[in-house]
């Protein structure tokens, strides 16, 4: 485990108050959906869309085996990049604050009246656990994660170019080779300064504050998917007895995730939307520890597997007997299949 991944496992419990931003579509989240969500336009630059934006994308939940991973982007005017976002709120990486802080300060960029809300704008893009994992496991042409999640930052800029934000520099934390990164982005937005970066969540504001709506937004959208089971039908004392009341934090590292998964594992479908079925912990409890049921499909490719729908149906010769012609009036509905043809 790296030292990222073991800062945001700390950090991964919410606060007992979590600010539910409007980011959360609860229906999709249950549903297994990905979207998308835009904040309106901020009043600042409503009245002048010419004045020149920063914009910064960063990520949460990139490893877990439960839950979605949420992209977050927040931009707003230059001139107060660094005095409002890092002098004044404090803004930093959000695997570094306090459940108790991301909140407040998501809380603050989406209230009406407040300085963050006038000046910032902001977008989550939630790539749902079974749409991650239906594009890793796709038999051609695998979609992997950081594909993904490229097409993801990608689209959550070009959605903010749409609205006539007029953004000059952009500033993402690196998946992968910074450079690589950068030089396909800066392919798709030439005429925007595009820096990629490792840990760029500690050295630009506006990424931090991004950092903070996707982080919250995870969390929030993790609870919404534990509370569908926590109002489930199945008896609580049970999920008591077994120790996986919780999930945990979602990674696979987590003692209580991995008792979760255990508990709840259905033999044939596995686990629900909010599980990453593509993960090796998923798939080593379903297959590889002989706790899932095997499912054999037939091979479509074979010759002699395969049947065609004609070859259930009977002409009418086959339906003479002794050389009789057969009675049209009996027919006029169809004609019976013959027991030798299943």
């Amino acid at each position: 485990m790296d030292e990222t991944e073991s800062q945001e496992i700390v950090q991964e419990v919410s606060a007992e108050d979590v600010f539910i931003a409007p980011s959360i579509h609860e229906k999709d989240i249950l549903a297994g959906v990905s979207y998308t969500h835009c904040s309106p336009i901020p009043e600042i630059l409503k009245h002048d869309i010419s004045i020149e934006c920063v914009l910064g994308v960063d990520e949460a939940g990139r490893g877990p085996v439960l839950g979605s991973m949420v992209y977050g982007l927040l931009y707003l005017p230059l001139t107060q990049h660094h005095t409002l976002l890092a002098q004044t709120h404090h803004f930093d990486d959000s695997k570094v604050l306090k459940p108790q802080v991301r909140s407040n300060l998501m809380q603050a960029i989406c209230t009406p009246g407040t300085d963050l809300h006038q000046t910032c704008g902001w977008a989550t893009r939630v790539m749902s656990a079974r749409d991650i994992s239906a594009g890793m496991l796709k038999p051609a042409g695998v979609y992997n994660l950081n594909a993904q999640a490229m097409d993801a930052t990608i689209q959550l800029i070009k959605d903010v170019f749409t609205q006539g934000v007029n953004v000059k520099e952009i500033y993402i934390d690196t998946i992968g080779k910074a450079d690589v990164y950068q030089k396909k982005l800066e392919r798709v937005f030439p005429t925007t300064m595009v820096t990629v970066a490792e840990k760029a969540d500690s050295l630009y504001p506006c990424v931090s504050a991004a950092s903070v709506c996707a982080k919250v937004t995870r969390d929030a959208a993790l609870e919404v998917s534990h509370q569908a089971y926590s109002s489930s039908d199945v008896s609580a004392g049970e999920f008591k007895a077994s120790g996986a009341d919780a999930w945990g934090t979602g990674y696979p590292s987590s003692a209580k995730t991995v008792n979760w998964l255990k508990a709840h594992m259905d033999p044939l479908f596995g686990w629900g939307n909010e599980c990453r079925m593509s993960w090796g912990t998923a798939k080593d409890m379903l297959e590889a520890k002989g706790n899932g049921i095997k499912v054999e499909w037939p091979d479509t490719n074979n010759d002699e597997q395969a049947r065609r729908m004609t070859d259930f149906y009977i002409t009418a010769s086959a339906m003479e007997v002794d050389d009789e012609p057969e009675d049209e009036l009996a027919t006029w509905y169809g004609k019976p299949v013959p027991a030798s043809t299943f």
